[in-house]
């Protein structure tokens, strides 16, 4: 989760590096089309999609790991 939310926001950084930089090309690097809540709601998703994850996906990846056997039952 960590992960995906510092990735999330290294990207809204660099959205932000490109608007300062580059006054014509921020528009369309940006895509915000005039949302103000661009930014946080980006991160907001990052959020769902990473604990959405976790929960649907965290005992499928449990039972691949004992079948490898990388994880010994105790």
């Amino acid at each position: 989760m960590s992960f995906c939310l510092g990735f999330s926001a290294f990207y809204e950084l660099i959205e932000w590096w490109v608007a300062l930089s580059s006054e014509e090309a921020a528009a369309s690097f940006l895509g915000t089309q005039g949302y103000a809540w661009d930014t946080q709601s980006d991160m907001g998703w990052a959020l769902l999609g990473a604990v959405l994850a976790l929960l649907l996906l965290s005992r499928w990846h449990d039972r691949q790991l004992r079948e490898r056997g990388f994880v010994v039952e105790v």
